[in-house]
């Protein structure tokens, strides 16, 4: 898979490579913009992705894929986030966007497997963090460590990294620092915040609250929030899935 820095230089290649068309996506099959026109998994591959790991909410981590159709003559992007933003797609849909992609997750069989995000990002040209397994420990205290050692932080007001990632639930631990914020957004499932340091403003259109070391909060799905960080701080944020807690 290739890496390259921005959305728009990935995009701007494809474009030049024959993917003119632009897909928005549904719960069973891909959209034309501008028209009516359904792709279903059938009538679709992925010729290649490219992934890029957000440096604010995980709203902003996205995928953007290179994608062909012989039935409809056709070859276009679908520009995605990934992860818990995805989980109202169909099974069959989600096996087109990533069966026919040579550079997908990798992941060894048995009762100790272990899901890795073996993929180069622009943050992190390493990869190979152990996202699942059927036993996983995490270390928050080098993970405070690793993401303000970063480039990312020292150049951003902002930065993020996964530790967790399974069917129905992610762990995100985000450093944001004073001042910066959260552009009011949604999430599809409960997120549970819970702050390890700092001091932030969490809001909705209803409440409003300061959170402390030691406090969480949770959050119903589809509840438009904002987030600002009053001190630096770093916090711990948990995404369902929507459905999955019932």
């Amino acid at each position: 898979m290739d890496t390259m820095t921005t959305l728009s230089e990935v995009l701007n290649l494809l474009k030049k490579e024959g993917y003119t068309v632009d897909f928005n996506l549904q719960d069973s099959c891909l959209m034309c913009h501008g028209n009516s026109l359904q792709l279903h998994p059938e009538e679709f591959l992925v010729d290649k992705h490219y992934r890029f790991e957000g440096n604010s909410d995980p709203g902003d981590e996205a995928v953007v894929y290179a994608i062909s159709s012989d039935k409809h003559q056709l070859k276009g992007t679908l520009v995605n986030g990934y992860g818990m933003y995805s989980e109202t797609l169909t099974d069959e849909l989600v096996k087109a966007l990533q069966e026919h992609n040579p550079a997908t997750h990798t992941q060894t069989t048995g009762p100790d497997a272990a899901e890795k995000s073996n993929e180069a990002t622009p943050r992190r040209p390493a990869g190979s963090r152990v996202l699942n397994a059927s036993l996983l420990t995490l270390d928050l205290t080098q993970a405070r460590e690793q993401i303000k050692q970063e480039p990312a932080w020292q150049t951003s007001d902002r930065n993020a990294l996964t530790l967790f990632k399974a069917d129905g639930m992610r762990l995100v631990l985000m450093a944001l620092h004073e001042g910066a914020t959260l552009k009011t957004h949604t999430a599809p499932g409960i997120i549970c915040v819970q702050v390890l340091e700092g001091l932030l403003d969490f809001r909705t259109a209803a409440q409003a609250v300061e959170l402390r070391p030691g406090e969480l909060l949770t959050l119903q799905a589809g509840i438009p929030h904002r987030v600002e960080a009053l001190e630096e701080a770093v916090f711990l944020l948990t995404l369902a899935a929507a459905g999955k807690g019932k």
